[in-house]
């Protein structure tokens, strides 16, 4: 299909060079830059937000923790809250 797009002067530049330096056209080298960007983007999508940690035991917190607390937490990892 044909079609016109408006480019950056400089991008339109370093896309010439680069189809010229690899022996290919200026429209197979934009072709292949636009199917890698949506690969990256479908392939971003698809990652989960955030990692699943897993969890042991019947979860919620151990008696007297306060997570707002930093040095009590210290106390207990090291096990001085005694």
């Amino acid at each position: 299909m044909r079609t016109t797009i408006k480019l950056d002067d400089d991008l339109l530049l370093e896309a010439k060079e680069f189809a010229a330096r690899t022996g290919r056209t200026l429209a197979a080298v934009v072709e292949d830059a636009v199917r890698e960007s949506f690969a990256r983007r479908r392939q971003s999508a698809q990652r989960p937000d955030r990692p699943t940690l897993p969890s042991f035991g019947h979860g919620g917190l151990r008696p007297g923790v306060d997570l707002d607390n930093s040095a009590a937490l210290l106390d207990i990892m090291d096990g001085t809250d005694r």
